[in-house]
């Protein structure tokens, strides 16, 4: 299973992450974020993230 992070945690990799609930299921909901900034807040409780698309980087 991938792991949870959680809310206000630093961003691990940039990318899009999924809001999950406590035991893990999938809300359907995504929120972007930038690698070292904290992660935004839930919209519950003991929800957390985790990440679905992280961001792919061409080198020129």
């Amino acid at each position: 299973m991938a792991n949870i992070y959680k809310p206000g945690q630093e961003t691990p990799k940039s990318g899009q992450y999924e809001i999950v609930g406590p035991r893990g299921g999938r809300t359907g909901v995504e929120r972007t974020s930038t690698a070292g900034n904290p992660l935004p807040p839930t919209e519950k409780a003991g929800q957390g993230y985790i990440l679905v698309d992280p961001t792919k980087h061409r080198k020129p």
